[in-house]
């Protein structure tokens, strides 16, 4: 649980945020967020969050999305890019529009969320892609168990196409990797008709919520800086995480 892993190791605590003193006003509480030892309740919002806005409840969004391990990089009470990328994955995760802000709807569904449904559990540690434009999703189980959800940005309708399939991570290459179409960071190579780094899960500085690659699945940079060391990469370990990419239609994303 990457999320939760980077909260303990920033010491967030229920305090350091003044969650107890909230302005907003609750309805009934439903779910709860832990903060280090202490575990308070989660209300739906009561203003519009949007990119850029701080607070206590910025805050609890933060640790709510990481309760359910959506990629969070910095719990700092402040609605960055970085938690927009991953507002648009639960927002498609729970069928609502990939707006980025956390609206009366988004607020409830983070009460009550969808859980992603497996499209495939043969292998018990697996990445699952799904590029349908209105889903734009990566899933990582370890040992059959959710471990990571993120938003990704796949193929321009129209323009580039996201091969389908089953592969394995193959090969890593660090930092920037320039390449034709543009830069790669930490791509993640999977090899697609005996190609072996064409395609990649890589970071890019922006993952938009709808499909703008060249082909290849982004991912937020933050995220691509330790996404390689959670997988297992052949060139890095001798085996290599199993990668479904799923999707139909590529033309119009249906």
């Amino acid at each position: 649980m990457l999320a939760l892993a980077a909260a303990s190791a920033l010491g967030v605590a229920g305090g350091e945020y003044g969650l107890a003193r909230a302005t907003a006003k609750p309805v009934k509480a439903t779910a709860t967020i832990r903060f280090g030892q202490v575990t308070l309740p989660y209300f739906a919002l009561a203003r519009v969050l949007k990119q850029g806005m701080s607070g206590a409840d910025v805050a609890a969004v933060q640790q709510r999305l990481a309760e359910f391990h959506y990629w969070i990089p910095a719990f700092d009470g402040k609605l960055s890019y970085d938690d927009v990328e991953t507002l648009y994955a639960f927002q498609a995760m729970n069928n609502l529009p990939m707006t980025g802000d956390v609206d009366a709807a988004t607020g409830m569904a983070l009460v009550h969320p969808v859980s992603y449904t497996p499209r495939d559990s043969s292998m018990a540690t697996r990445i699952e892609v799904d590029i349908n434009k209105n889903r734009q999703l990566l899933v990582y189980y370890k040992n059959n168990s959710i471990a990571l959800i993120s938003h990704v940005s796949s193929g321009r309708l129209n323009y580039a196409t996201t091969p389908t399939g089953e592969y394995t991570a193959n090969i890593f290459m660090p930092g920037s990797v320039p390449v034709p179409l543009g830069v790669m960071v930490n791509p993640v190579f999977f090899t697609v008709d005996g190609k072996a780094t064409v395609y990649a899960i890589h970071g890019d500085a922006q993952v938009p919520n709808y499909p703008d690659s060249n082909g290849c699945v982004r991912i937020p940079i933050d995220l691509s800086n330790v996404f390689y060391k959670t997988i297992d990469i052949v060139d890095r370990n001798g085996s290599g995480t199993p990668i479904y990419i799923y999707g139909t239609n590529w033309q119009d994303g249906s």
